[in-house]
């Protein structure tokens, strides 16, 4: 894909996370209009609005889920994890804001199915093992035992604050998982 072509795709998805965020029925000519592309470029790149949404949604899935090996490049292991923790909490906000562009997207018979997991899994349990190898976290925590441990983040109102309390609930899983870490 050339580099104006990336920058457009990248800016319609921006465009359209911020939008479909504040409202799932705002028109695809809005978000070409404010990603300062023809709607032309829009549907060269999203045929119909079930891609776009579900591409924000996969877009986002894969930013979390690739930011753990980032992370665990710069960071101490549990200091990785933790972060990578904050920037699951901010995907479940957005995920909580797109919510019913998501339903309408894939709610309707013979739609595609909403992507999966299984990014994000695999990047906790990458992010788990690092910490369980540095002896930072009790050994044997799955990634679905995160998944269930930190499944509070869901229930969080987008609208509130949620950072706060996302905060306090992450602090709690992370020492949680610290307790009874060979290391500590």
């Amino acid at each position: 894909m050339r580099s104006d072509a990336q920058r457009n795709r990248e800016r319609i998805l921006e465009v359209a996370l911020a939008e479909l965020t504040r409202s799932a029925d705002t028109p695809l000519s809005v978000i070409a209009k404010k990603a300062g592309v023809g709607q032309g470029t829009l549907y060269r790149n999203f045929p119909s609005r079930e891609d776009l949404v579900l591409e924000i949604y996969r877009h986002e899935m894969r930013q979390v889920a690739d930011s753990a090996a980032r992370l665990l490049e710069t960071r101490e292991p549990d200091r990785a994890l933790r972060e990578w923790m904050d920037r699951l909490a901010l995907f479940a906000m957005t995920k909580a804001g797109l919510a019913d562009a998501i339903r309408q997207a894939t709610g309707a018979p013979g739609s595609p199915a909403k992507p999966g997991p299984n990014p994000v899994i695999e990047a906790a349990e990458l992010l788990l093992r690092a910490c369980e190898e540095a002896g930072t976290i009790r050994p044997g925590v799955t990634s679905d035992d995160m998944v269930l441990a930190i499944g509070g983040l869901w229930q969080l109102d987008p609208t509130g604050d949620w950072r706060t309390r996302a905060t306090r609930l992450l602090d709690i899983v992370m020492d949680g998982l610290r307790a009874g870490a060979p290391g500590r």
